[in-house]
């Protein structure tokens, strides 16, 4: 059996003699990613030998790039499958290990005397309810962490990477979970002038914190998520806020122009000031060079010592274009099982633009609940036989003025597609439902300060896509008689 074993792995690629693995390639096709030219091929992978100390030193069966929340997650998928002591390695730009990103925006922006989020607290994966992986996780379980040290290059014939400190790593199978990075203004119009923030990470949080414990006068550009979330962190502070965005109501991709003037309506309560449909023409700086003032395209200025910018987020591709980017909706091409057009490379979380089986379209989701999800079937799929292609549900949330103190605590959830005609229920005092009806069948459902059985419904509903009466809907008197008309068509 020896001589056997030991011809086989004369045979194999050089890249993986430190540990012989033999590589079983099937090739199904996939018909709804709109590149027909391109071959995907699946690898399933059997391994007889696996030296750590080999491949600690130079080759890394499998190598994730990227430090969030799909690197952990798909970190405790290996873990899971008995397949990370030794083989395993995580290639990161942070300085930390991987940690539920929304915290960055909610519970550590909590002023200082409200028990704000803080680490190891939130390492991956205890957003849902898993164990904390912190450092000393990783190393309990023999996965080999490069912190501080992004990569910078690729060659897939060699399947080796470079790192920013010169550093090569080979690996059998590659993950790539490099997730987004904020959009920023340019340098020319002030988007890199001292007092002027981004928030993607967590020294972008802390940089954050130590402007809010002096500003006085904050300007948030944008009404998305990042908006939202930093403005009701900034009323805990008690710091004059306004927010400013070009469109006419916050959350556009998501709220109804109803659902829309609820919110702005609490946030004025807190004091919050809008400024809709307004352009920024440049971030203006005082005479020390920190920024002192926002000043529009119509000419007119608002005063700020401390500007938070919002306007959304960009995949980080780079330098993985050569592996097949999706120039429709961003990201790299992967198929159902998130593998990408080069045999043992995989896309997960923000930069995969893959098959959405619900709507039957390619997507791309920017969202830690698909990030999470996306790196647990890849890597089930690449460890096991398994073959039943992703199919998820979209669902956002956000949870806002949790604080102590706060006069109300928002928590709001929304699953599906928000396609076709809207029926709103309620008042918001305190719940409100927005049902999204397409040809007569319920597309998505938004609910506010739904009690968890409600909020348990949401996603059945959401992908059962049952007919619904609109009138009759629309007749109900309460968004607990809405959702039971609703479950009552399921």
């Amino acid at each position: 059996m020896y001589s056997v074993l030991k011809s086989m792995a004369t045979a194999t690629s050089s890249t993986l003699k430190h540990g012989i693995s033999l590589w079983c390639p099937q090739s199904p096709s996939l018909r709804r990613i709109r590149r027909p030219s391109i071959a995907f091929t699946t690898f399933r992978r059997t391994s007889f030998v696996a030296s750590s100390a080999a491949f600690a030193n130079e080759n890394r069966e499998y190598v994730i790039v990227g430090g969030g929340n799909a690197a952990g997650y798909a970190a405790r998928t290996f873990v899971e499958h008995g397949m990370a002591d030794g083989r395993l390695c995580i290639v990161t730009k942070e300085a930390v290990a991987p940690y539920e990103r929304p915290a960055l925006t909610k519970g550590y922006l909590f002023p200082l005397d409200k028990k704000p989020a803080r680490l190891p607290g939130f390492h991956t994966c205890v957003g849902t309810g898993g164990e904390r992986q912190t450092p000393d996780w990783y190393k309990e379980h023999g996965i080999e962490v490069l912190y501080g040290d992004p990569v910078t290059g690729i060659d897939v014939q060699s399947q080796t990477l470079t790192t920013s400190s010169g550093n090569h790593l080979k690996y059998g199978s590659l993950i790539i979970a490099t997730g987004c990075a904020a959009a920023r203004f340019p340098e020319k119009i002030g988007g890199s002038l001292p007092g002027v923030h981004y928030i993607r990470d967590v020294a972008d949080a802390d940089s954050l914190i130590s402007s809010l414990e002096r500003a006085q006068k904050v300007v948030i550009i944008g009404g998305g998520y990042i908006g939202m979330e930093v403005a009701a962190a900034t009323v805990g502070w008690k710091i004059d806020t306004t927010i400013i965005f070009p469109e006419d109501h916050l959350m556009p991709r998501l709220f109804t122009p109803s659902l829309a003037r609820r919110y702005e309506g609490l946030y004025q309560e807190n004091s919050v000031k809008f400024l809709k449909g307004a352009r920024i023409d440049k971030i203006e700086a005082g005479s020390d060079g920190r920024v002192a003032a926002v000043r529009l395209a119509d000419g007119s200025t608002v005063e700020a010592d401390m500007v938070i910018v919002g306007i959304g987020a960009k995949p980080v591709v780079d330098p993985f274009e050569a592996v097949g980017l999706n120039t429709t909706v961003g990201g790299l091409q992967v198929d159902s099982l998130f593998r990408t057009s080069i045999p043992g490379i995989f896309a997960v979380g923000d930069v995969a633009a893959f098959p959405l089986k619900i709507y039957d379209r390619i997507a791309r989701v920017e969202h830690v609940d698909h990030a999470r999800k996306s790196a647990q079937h890849c890597v089930g799929a690449l460890l096991t036989a398994h073959t039943h292609p992703y199919d998820y549900l979209p669902y956002f949330y956000s949870r806002v003025f949790e604080y102590e103190g706060s006069q109300r605590k928002v928590w709001w959830q929304f699953f599906g597609d928000n396609v076709g005609d809207t029926v709103e229920i309620g008042n918001f005092d305190p719940k409100i439902a927005t049902f999204w009806l397409d040809s007569g069948r319920l597309k998505g459902v938004f609910l506010e300060s739904g009690s968890p059985e409600e909020f348990e419904l949401l996603p059945k509903l959401a992908r059962s896509q049952p007919a619904v009466d609109k009138a009759k809907l629309e007749s109900a008197s309460s968004v607990e008689a809405a959702l039971e008309i609703a479950r009552s068509c399921l």
